[in-house]
């Protein structure tokens, strides 16, 4: 079993910024794409950024030149630092890892697995 647990979510003003944590635990081999995903109130849960472990990244056009993704693969964590947040942004923010591969010992069992976090409530407001 992988948890993710996340932290850093809280309620800032328009314009102000935010750093989400999400660290992956448990018998854990490799991650290849860990990310984080919204979702607001009557909305669908939409990709937010993506990074895989070559550290190729992927963002929603919403979020370009506002948002950072970054991660380190030795301590299975990923980051997104929010700037110039507006009240749009307002969401529960989840961290996902995909393709996980589990230790087995020296190796890893097959197949890989994907895993959510529990969310993080994110509000942007004066």
């Amino acid at each position: 079993q992988v948890q993710l647990m996340e932290s850093g979510g809280g309620l800032v003003q328009p314009g102000g910024s935010l750093r989400l944590s999400c660290v992956a635990s448990g018998s854990i081999f490799s991650i290849e794409a860990m990310g984080w995903y919204r979702q607001a109130p009557g909305k669908q849960r939409e990709l937010v950024a993506t990074i895989t472990r070559a550290l190729t990244r992927n963002y929603a056009d919403s979020v370009k030149g506002r948002f950072t993704i970054s991660r380190d693969n030795a301590k299975n964590t990923v980051f997104l630092q929010m700037n110039s947040l507006k009240p749009e942004d307002t969401a529960v923010y989840y961290c996902k890892a995909a393709g996980v591969r589990h230790r087995n010992g020296a190796y890893s069992y097959t197949p890989t697995g994907d895993y959510w976090g529990q969310g993080t409530q994110v509000t942007v407001s004066s």
